[in-house]
């Protein structure tokens, strides 16, 4: 279970900026998650209350973001939404795929005290 690590990945960019901008709680956590980053989101937050326990962001709240697929035929250089990581080219049928937009995941937000 990768989410895991993602969670304990996110709870170091958290203790990493309090240390940065002198803030002593996080009541709130903003992710984007990209549809094609092989995020469990579930298992991210139950990773994530898990990894925070006793930690500047206990409680709080795991907001997420998803953020669509995108992709660019090699074939055609046409850009296109995608909702899976093997799609065809809806133009030409192209199967190869670039991705170009949501594989990834970043922490957006915090809301602090």
């Amino acid at each position: 279970m990768h989410e895991m690590s993602l969670a304990e990945n996110v709870l170091q960019i958290i203790e990493d900026a309090a240390r940065e901008q002198g803030f002593m709680r996080v009541k709130t956590v903003w992710l984007e998650i990209g549809q094609l980053a092989c995020v469990e989101k579930e298992s991210l937050r139950f990773c994530f209350d898990a990894v925070t326990h006793g930690s500047i962001a206990e409680q709080a709240h795991l907001e997420i973001i998803e953020t669509a697929g995108q992709g660019q035929c090699e074939k055609c250089a046409r850009n296109f939404p995608l909702s899976a990581l093997y799609e065809v080219c809806p133009e030409c049928g192209g199967a190869q795929i670039k991705i170009t937009g949501g594989n990834e995941m970043r922490v957006k937000e915090l809301e602090v005290e």
